[in-house]
């Protein structure tokens, strides 16, 4: 953690109008006891601070191993390859390590740092839960009273603006937009760098996409999803199954 917030420390304040193209970027990524945020936990997570002019080689980036006190579920286990027994063994406490990793994305948030996640819900929306669980502030109350987090979802900015079809998970995601993975996939910090190594490639592809500035970077992204659920609950309707009624941050 010493580290990434020396490094958050030295990097620029950015501007509200400061673009995405031309942002700092705080990926995150994280493997869980389950998918249900409350119920299950953190178990792994990474966060990897990005300088845009530096690019990936000069890429900072923080590591937890977190014993989350609950059980594994078995197919998250088959998916990511923790065990209960290793976690037990190897994990540090969650109220230490989900501390040092609040501390860091709070940091970068204070310089409008945007923090980067590939279906950005599921790992915010995890952290938030974890660190109520643990009675530790949450990362909105450490940034100040009324802050809102920045967050970038490669996944919302992908359904606005690429027509293809198939499936939008990372690994389909990557191979897409032509970006080589730097190990395995649901490995978090494979799968943080892989989630920000996109951003490139999709503001030179989609010019619309790198002009977005930190001042509209939330309104653009709930916007995006708020049109692609309405085109997918249309698809559904079709099909006579249940629209999805879920909401971006």
């Amino acid at each position: 953690m010493t580290n990434l917030l020396d490094a958050i420390g030295a990097a620029p304040a950015q501007s509200t109008d400061t673009t995405l193209a031309e942002s700092w970027l705080l990926g995150f990524d994280t493997e869980t006891t389950g998918t249900y945020a409350g119920r299950d936990a953190i178990v792994s997570a990474t966060l990897v601070l990005r300088d845009p002019a530096a690019g990936g080689g000069a890429d900072v980036i923080g590591e937890w191993i977190v014993n989350p006190h609950r059980r594994m579920s078995a197919k998250a286990s088959e998916i990511n390859g923790f065990t209960d027994e290793f976690l037990a063994e190897h994990g540090e406490e969650p109220v230490d390590a989900l501390e040092r990793i609040a501390a860091v994305i709070a940091a970068a948030q204070r310089k409008r740092i945007p923090l980067l996640a590939y279906n950005a819900p599921f790992d915010v929306r995890m952290l938030a839960a974890d660190l109520a669980r643990w009675r530790l502030r949450s990362v909105e109350e450490r940034m100040g009273e009324g802050a809102e987090m920045l967050v970038v979802d490669p996944l919302v900015i992908d359904r606005s603006v690429s027509r293809r079809s198939g499936k939008r998970t990372l690994t389909y995601t990557t191979e897409y937009y032509g970006v080589e993975p730097s190990g395995d996939f649901h490995e978090a910090t494979s799968d943080t760098i892989a989630a920000v190594d996109l951003i490139r490639p999709m503001t030179t592809l989609y010019p619309q996409v790198g002009r977005i500035t930190l001042d509209g970077l939330m309104a653009w992204q709930r916007e995006a999803h708020d049109a692609w659920r309405d085109s997918y609950n249309r698809w559904l309707q079709q099909r006579g199954r249940r629209p999805v009624r879920d909401s971006w941050l």
